[in-house]
């Protein structure tokens, strides 16, 4: 096999605001494994926040590039975890590794990914679409346009150092786009006291879930939090490997699992086997990301109570296409392994 990679860079269409950062852009390397004609892709975004910037993601590449060459064929190396069991390696890098070679394999296969990850059936989900945190004016007229695309889920960013100011937002939000199923996420920045507080009033306007109200570090803060709260609470920050999750289920009401901070579908799904039958249902969650880097998990969406992939809906131009969105619903192409390409302006290069 051949491991190869290049770095791009993805711009979003507007800043997102979040409580602890604004974010306008973010480099994404797109990672190719080829072996006897057909190549399967993969990407790994860089993230400050979970300490993975684009050097390190380069030099971890190179790292693991000749123990991958040496792998007699994607199939032994998708189906043996054990021989890609590379220590050290950061859950970002590990993630899009493995796409690439979900992708390899079921191009090789002729099989979507989905197939290959038990689902015989391609899933449709409808997916959350972020508003940040924005002036209520700017908000109602985003829940607005999107309600009228289609999306039937919003995702509102709250966090703003005066709650009254997120408070409003929301009101706007629920304004603009009545029909819809309102998420908050305050990104952990609220003491627990003041999410006790608030969630009561978020509640009355129609918040149906939060995630990660508290600050995160205490698993049993978020638990007290979840105790009380009269709406599903949802560990994100709080939850990052699979031990985490372990230890949450049970104590909140879902788990944001996104593979960049798990390491990747399989271990992705093993968080989701784990949260059976204990009250803690599964959430699927992203980066910013192009459609390659959202495709793995779209491809077993149907396990999900809440779906949150939307990445690839804030880019000023996705360089992919493949799994749809733009109308509220991801969903599969029907394509051989993850089912994306190149998008037109892309592949013309």
């Amino acid at each position: 096999m051949k491991l190869t990679w290049t770095t791009t860079t993805l711009e979003l269409a507007e800043p997102l605001r979040i409580s602890r950062s604004v974010m306008s852009r973010r480099d994404a390397v797109r990672i190719g494994i080829e072996h006897g004609g057909p190549r399967g892709w993969g990407e790994a975004v860089s993230s400050a926040f979970l300490g993975l910037p684009t050097p390190r993601i380069l030099h971890h590449l190179a790292g693991v590039r000749p123990a991958l060459e040496r792998l007699p064929d994607p199939e032994t190396a998708w189906e043996d975890p054990a021989a890609t069991a590379w220590p050290g390696l950061p859950a970002g890098v590990r993630a899009a590794l493995e796409a690439a070679l979900l992708d390899l394999v079921g191009k090789r296969a002729g099989r979507p990914a989905h197939e290959l990850l038990g689902a015989p059936q391609a899933p449709a989900a409808a997916t959350a679409r972020t508003i940040g945190i924005v002036p209520p004016v700017q908000a109602a007229a985003q829940a607005a346009r999107l309600a009228l695309a289609g999306f039937t889920v919003l995702k509102v960013k709250a966090g703003s150092p005066d709650p009254a100011e997120d408070l409003a937002r929301v009101e706007a939000v629920r304004a603009g786009a009545p029909g819809a199923s309102l998420l908050l996420d305050p990104n952990g920045a609220w003491s627990e006291r003041r999410a006790l507080e608030l969630l009561p009033r978020f509640h009355a306007l129609g918040v149906t879930a939060v995630e990660q109200p508290v600050a995160p570090g205490s698993h049993e803060t978020l638990a007290r939090v979840a105790k009380e709260s009269p709406v599903p609470v949802i560990a994100d920050e709080d939850a990052v490997t699979h031990e985490d999750a372990a230890a949450l289920a049970g104590q909140v009401h879902g788990i944001n699992v996104k593979l960049a901070k798990c390491g990747g579908v399989r271990a992705a799904l093993r968080i989701h086997e784990t949260l059976r039958g204990s009250g803690t249902e599964l959430m699927l969650g992203c980066l910013t990301a192009s459609s390659l880097g959202i495709a793995p998990a779209v491809h077993f969406a149907d396990r999900a109570r809440w779906v949150d992939l939307d990445g690839h809906l804030l880019l000023a131009a996705d360089p992919w296409t493949g799994i749809g969105g733009a109308d509220g619903t991801v969903r599969p192409s029907g394509r051989a392994g993850l089912g994306v390409r190149p998008a037109p302006a892309e592949a013309a290069r």
